[in-house]
């Protein structure tokens, strides 16, 4: 009763202070915004540096331009965890490589003076002592980290939603979500309230939200982006290590950042760094096309058809130019799936609720696998022979039933065999993808657009398949936006539950069709992932800029909103 008190004193002391932080910062930020100020906001990362280290604009001026879009976004979609603009306004730095370029930063990522809370009310009030490497890399290299943004609880939701900071809602639409966990990041920056948004990447974290508001990122391999200081949902864990990657609104912004972080030497800053100079790839000046392959569906969950007509145009595309794409046959996901979970939650889920107090909310998807973790194993052998047994037609939830025996439990000896068994699973890929002599995967970040709120239940962790399954990889996977839902041309069948697909397909594949409509949905942001192997991030940032080339000759480039 005593921690259940607390912790609804702690969220309204929180969500007080991030009311008075914003009551306080100067006028300036209340006030319209001007013809300057959308000047600004009209200019690339690299002009922004550029002019502010020519002299000719001020980074303060551009604070005051993302500030005000920040406060608007924060109104539009509740985006804000921290405010840090007045601290931003005195940490002015310039002729370095970020000047004047305006970050947001993941509230899961320590800023010295800063609460990081991760969506729990036990880590409000207890402000770090010390900044994240990268924290510190960003502000020598002249950059303003001017808010942080919202999280859900523990971080593991396709939602970002918390007793501590409520609801984030997609800018697109506020009945659906932004995605999560780096949801507010991801709302802040389509709304031009950030010009990078720095998050953290455990199974689809940037991804997701990335694909959910028609913004752009990349997940890096481990040890290619600072990560030390970034706290993780799940401590200790190293089946999917967290990966820190940014978050932008243009490919040309997200290349940009990544390159002059690089430059920086982050190696120098984070222990945990490679010492992996920049290497430029540029497929225009080699006069090479790379040559793509395709996976349709991971196998488990078919893409919806929003999702696959946004693959089907970036295929027809690239081969309009060129590209040489063809099927791509993987090794089976459920293999890399189920060692995957079975390492992510080894320990029960004690690490992912380590911090959660009584009477603090749990996500949907988070208290599934909560539940499926407490039953003891013979309860979920014993379902998953009647879901064999039953289900109809045969073989129809065999790929559940596997899944459903794997959430338990470890002992370190059965982890290591799971260990033994993702690094199999890793060499396999790897023979394929020599075998079949791609460059890059193509492949969607999700089976359907934008969850609706109150849909990560339904939906579960498990149909974080076609993201989580390059965590497991620890392979490059970049985000681009393709297309909107387009309520006509994305439309199920009026008779869909009657016919063989849906038929044939598993419990959570329809757990999942059953929050697609298109409908609802139109109007919604939907991307692509364009994949890489380990370590190639210069490359994989190239091959987005060959999809999006290929869009645009095609005329079907994707014109993000304004908001």
């Amino acid at each position: 009763m005593f921690a259940s008190r607390r912790h609804h004193a702690d969220c309204a002391r929180k969500q007080q202070e991030l009311l008075h932080k914003r009551s306080t910062l100067p006028p300036i930020y209340s006030e319209p915004l001007t013809d300057g100020d959308q000047k600004i906001l009209s200019l690339s990362l690299s002009q922004v540096v550029s002019e502010c280290n020519a002299y000719t604009i001020s980074p303060e001026a551009v604070l005051h331009a993302y500030g005000k879009r920040a406060l608007l976004a924060q109104d539009a979609t509740n985006c804000l965890a921290d405010v840090m603009i007045d601290e931003a306004d005195r940490d002015i730095l310039l002729q370095k490589p970020l000047s004047g370029v305006v970050i947001s930063i993941k509230d899961c990522i320590n800023v010295a003076g800063h609460d990081t809370t991760l969506g729990f009310s036990s880590r409000t009030g207890r402000p770090v002592e010390t900044s994240a490497p990268l924290v510190r890399l960003l502000h020598d290299a002249g950059a303003l980290l001017h808010v942080k943004t919202t999280v859900p609880t523990g971080l593991l939701s396709f939602e970002t939603e918390s007793d501590v900071f409520g609801a984030t809602l997609n800018p697109y639409n506020p009945a659906f979500s932004p995605g999560g966990s780096t949801g507010g990041g991801a709302a802040l920056v389509a709304y031009q309230g950030s010009i990078i948004e720095v998050g953290t990447d455990v199974g689809g974290s940037t991804r997701f939200p990335a694909a959910y508001c028609g913004v752009y990122s990349m997940k890096s391999s481990v040890g290619r982006f600072p990560a030390d200081g970034c706290v993780p949902c799940m401590s200790g864990q190293e089946a999917s290590p967290t990966v820190t990657s940014p978050v932008a609104r243009t490919l040309d912004d997200l290349r940009e950042f990544w390159k002059r972080v690089v430059e920086m030497q982050p190696w120098l800053y984070d222990h945990t760094c490679v010492p992996l100079p920049w290497r430029p790839v540029d497929f225009i000046l080699s006069g090479r096309k790379p040559k793509w392959g395709v996976i349709w569906s991971d196998g488990i969950i078919p893409p919806s058809p929003a999702c696959r007509r946004a693959l089907q145009e970036t295929v027809d595309s690239l081969k309009r130019v060129g590209h040489e794409v063809v099927d791509f046959s993987p090794p089976p996901t459920l293999e890399g799936l189920i060692a995957g979970y079975q390492l992510l939650f080894g320990d029960g889920g004690v690490a992912l609720h380590a911090s959660r107090r009584s009477g603090e909310t749990m996500n949907g998807a988070q208290r599934t696998v909560q539940m499926l973790l407490s039953l003891p194993l013979w309860v979920k052998r014993f379902l998953a022979s009647m879901y064999r047994l039953l289900s109809r037609p045969e073989g129809r939830n065999d790929a559940w039933a596997s899944l459903l025996e794997s959430f338990h439990p470890r002992t370190i000896a059965e982890e290591r065999e799971q260990v033994v068994a993702r690094e199999a699973f890793k060499a396999a890929w790897h023979e394929a993808w020599q075998d079949q002599g791609v460059d890059f995967v193509l492949i969607v970040p999700h089976a359907i657009p934008p969850v609706p709120r109150g849909g990560t239940g339904t939906a579960t962790l498990v149909s974080a398949s076609y993201c989580f399954l390059f965590n497991i990889l620890d392979y490059c996977a970049g985000v681009v936006p393709v297309t909107y839902v387009d309520q006509t041309l994305d439309r199920l069948p009026a008779n869909f539950k009657q016919g063989n697909e849906y038929q044939n397909m598993n419990d959570i594949a329809r757990g999942v069709y059953s929050l697609y409509d298109a409908s609802a949905m139109h109007g919604l942001p939907v991307a692509v992932q364009v994949v890489g192997q380990r370590l190639e991030e210069e490359k994989v940032l190239a091959g987005m800029a060959e999809v999006e080339r290929a869009l645009w000759d095609a005329g079907r480039g994707f014109v993000a909103r304004k908001f």
